[in-house]
Formats: structure tokens, sequence, C-alpha cells
């Protein structure tokens, strides 16, 4: 039986007094989640184990069944399997984004931890300088990643314990506090805001209004890693689509074919449609799908609760909706898995660790009865999986 996993990147939040007390998916239309939910196995799941940071890395291994007190590492390393880079035993990996900061009275600010999402190719020019930059380091070395989203390697970093904060943690903070409790790391900060004060990219952004990327930010530090794949532990072949590294990271890991979508962003202009059809294509050859749009997490960083909603809703009718129909119109059994990664909440701009509603659809043997696919709904299923990485387990046994 085909098996496909639909997740909505941030997707669930807390209630908000904009909305009356009601959630983004409380207030969203729906009408694809919602069928699911009123057929299938409605509940709430922890993704993220308790103990661990609540990123995207953590909360995807898990929903890919991997248990992250045995296999998480730090984001960067399933990153760098992603862009090709292979880490030798005395290497760290580091995601560095592209962020910008600004001088105010009493200090250093974060003030945007993407740039406004600036552009690949933008972002792939400053990294070139950040290269040059890098040049008086024997043995550090970046790689271009995709819009802000880039990565560093320090061969034999010598830091047994550093520290670093996601930037998207502290956007509109004083970033003193959290600057990393490494003075290379500080050091390299420091001297990509010179390299890249005046860089023709940023001047061009200046004279657009847009925000510019004014330094590198570390974080999401690790080792290499290595975990079985889907075929060795399930006896299935699997594809990731997803438009970030870190998802093709984590899929590659697994040995899942990595299909790349033209026009996918990670943003709200990204090609939801394009994502969809990739998906039923791939589902004729693998056993399963796993479908990541990264949308609702970018608005919930930002703050913005309509484009949240408007995420939320693209997602349903154009991934969701679109999968859904091609799939019951060849009338072959399947089964669904949708859920959101994390919360990412509107008022709080960054992850919490927090459970999320979670649906599993079995087209051979549908329920009935009201759900919707909410938060408040999932709860009073009463069904609640305390272990999440064994959810892909329940989805494929079933």
């Amino acid at each position: 039986m085909k098996s496909i996993i639909l997740l909505g990147d941030g997707m669930a939040d807390e209630p908000l007094e904009d909305l009356g007390g009601k959630t983004p998916l409380d207030v969203a239309n729906t009408p694809f989640m919602d069928k699911l939910s009123s057929r299938g196995e409605l509940g709430m799941v922890r993704t993220v184990k308790q103990g661990f940071p609540p990123g995207s890395d953590v909360a995807n291994m898990t929903v890919l069944g991997l248990d992250p007190a045995e296999h998480y590492n730090g984001r960067a390393p399933i990153e760098a399997v992603s862009m090709g880079v292979d880490l030798k035993s005395d290497d760290t990996a580091f995601r560095i984004n592209l962020v910008t900061i600004s001088r105010r009275e009493k200090g250093l600010i974060l003030e945007d931890y993407c740039s406004d999402h600036i552009s690949t190719q933008e972002a792939g020019e400053l990294i070139e300088t950040v290269r040059s930059m890098l040049r008086g380091y024997d043995n550090i070395h970046a790689y271009p990643g995709i819009e802000y989203r880039h990565l560093m390697v320090i061969q034999g970093y010598e830091n047994p314990a550093p520290k670093t904060t996601p930037p998207h943690d502290i956007t509109g903070e004083y970033i003193e506090p959290h600057l990393p409790n490494d003075g290379l790391l500080r050091e390299l900060i420091h001297r990509s805001m010179d390299a890249l004060r005046d860089h023709p990219v940023n001047i061009a952004r200046r004279k657009l209004g847009k925000r510019e990327a004014t330094a590198i930010w570390p974080w999401g530090e690790g080792k290499g890693l290595k975990v079985p794949t889907l075929e060795q532990e399930y006896g299935v072949s699997g594809a990731m689509i997803s438009a970030v590294d870190l998802l093709k990271g984590l899929g590659m890991l697994r040995g899942m074919e990595v299909i790349h979508v033209p026009g996918a962003t990670g943003w709200l202009d990204t090609n939801y449609e394009g994502k969809a059809q990739a998906a039923l294509k791939a589902l004729s050859v693998h056993d399963l799908v796993y479908v990541h749009v990264e949308a609702p997490d970018e608005a919930g960083h930002g703050g913005l609760l309509r484009e949240k909603i408007k995420a939320i809703e693209d997602f349903d009718e154009m991934v969701v909706g679109r999968i859904l129909k091609s799939m019951e119109a060849q009338d072959e059994p399947f089964r669904v898995l949708f859920l959101p990664d994390h919360p990412t909440p509107i008022a709080k701009k960054t992850h919490t660790a927090d459970p999320v509603p979670f649906v599993i659809y079995d087209s051979a043997a549908p329920g009935n009865n009201s759900r919707r696919f909410t938060e408040k709904d999932a709860w009073e299923t009463g069904l609640f999986i305390e272990e999440g990485h064994t959810l892909l387990g329940r989805l494929l046994s079933r």
C-alpha cells in the first residue's frame, strides 16, 4: 500500500486574542484536512522529545521515525549531507544564516533572521565574499545553500561545548547576550559585517528598500552522523520533496530519493502544485513519499498572522487537496499522515516544544466523525503519542 506524509512546517499555534481566542488552524479554511480528520485517526503527538531543542531538525527527524536520543547530533551535519559536503571525523559543521543586524543607540540588534528572504542568487554572491574573507583561515570553509541558509565547516574545532543561538529565536533583540560562547565565532560574525557592509548586492537592496544581509550567524553545530535507511528499517523505498537542505539531508540519510521541484522556495510563493504533482509521480515508483512545505513556519517566525493563515489554506488546497483527489480517483488503497513538525506561534515568533495534531487516514478503513484538523479537536480525541518517532511505524504497519 502506498503511503504519503504531508507536513506543513510550523502550522500549529496558540490561541490568539486577534482571533477571539482561536488558533490559525481554527480559522483557516481547510476542507481537505478536515475531511481526512473526520475519516481518519486524529490525535496529538510529541515530535520534540523532552530535553531537546524545538527545532525542525529534531521534529522532522522524529517524524521520519528516528529517536533523537539515539541519532540527533545538530542541524548543520544534516544539511551538510544535502549539500554533498563530506564531514571528516575532526570537522564541525555550522549552519550560517545571512541575517540583518543593525546598530541602535544601545547596541546591535538582529532585525531579520533571513534578510527579507534574500534570493538564492543574491545570497550566492554574498557567500562568495564570505569565502574570500575566510581565506585567512586555513581550516574554515563556507558552502552556498538556498536563500539565507548556508553552511560553514571548521576543521579541528577546539571548543568542546560551543553554545550558539538560532537567529529566528532572537528577532528584534540585542545580539550581545546571544552571541556564541566562542571567540572565533564572534570574530567571524563581526568580520562578516565589515565584509558585507557595502557589497554591491546590499547597495542594490538598500536602494530598493529591502533589508540587507549584513552578517553571517553561525548555529546548529554538530559532527557527522549515520542512520539506518527506510529500506533497512521498514523494507520500503521513499522520496523526499522539500525546498530546504535540512529535509533533503534527512531524506538522503534515510536513503530516500530527493526530488527537486522548480519554483520550490520555502516561502509563500513556493510551487505548491508542483510539489503535489511531483509527489504523485514519485508514488508510482516509491512506497512512501514525504512532502514538506516550509511557508507556515516562515510566516510564524515573522509574526505574520494573515500570511500564516494563507499558507495553511494554500497547503490544504494545493497540496493536500490535489493529492487526495488524485489518489481517490485511482481507486487503490493508500494511507496519509499529515501534521506540523512543531508549533511556530505567531505571538512568540519561534518554535515551541508543544505537541502537535496529526491525522493518519487509511482509505481502506475510513472512519466517520465530525472532527476538524485543529489543536482543540485533536486534544479532545484523547489520543496522545508521547514517543513521536513511533508514528512512522504506526503509519506503515496499519
